[in-house]
């Protein structure tokens, strides 16, 4: 059973960081493309950052671009999003994925139950 465990949500002063962890278990994911998505309260769900699996090419949202970073640890099964000068508009539920396609339009196969990102003003 394929399970994406994410966690290091929490609340946080703007200007602030979080470090959001996503562990993958049941599937070798090396072919995939793991992808943070959020969903801020009353918006569509929408797409942050991605990174290959192998190879660790990454992309990013314009929104999030030079603020948050992806990352990946092979040995742990685990992804990583460190979130720096965190907005109040960065407030959302934060979901990891696996997919396929490609890094700026990925389709995902599996997803995680989300953490809750709040960032105050």
């Amino acid at each position: 059973q394929v399970q994406l465990v994410e966690s290091g949500g929490g609340l946080v002063q703007a200007g602030g960081s979080l470090r959001l962890s996503c562990t993958a278990s049941g599937r070798t994911f090396s072919s995939y493309i793991m992808v943070w998505f959020r969903r801020a309260p009353g918006k569509e769900r929408e797409f942050v950052s991605s990174i290959m699996w192998n190879g660790g090419t990454t992309y990013y949202a314009g929104s999030v671009k030079g603020r948050f970073t992806i990352s990946r640890e092979k040995l742990k099964s685990t992804v990583y999003l460190q979130m720096n000068s965190l907005k109040p508009e960065d407030t959302a539920v934060y979901y990891c994925a696996a997919a396929r396609g490609s890094l700026s339009s990925p389709s995902v196969d599996y997803w995680g139950q989300g953490t809750q990102v709040t960032v105050s003003s």
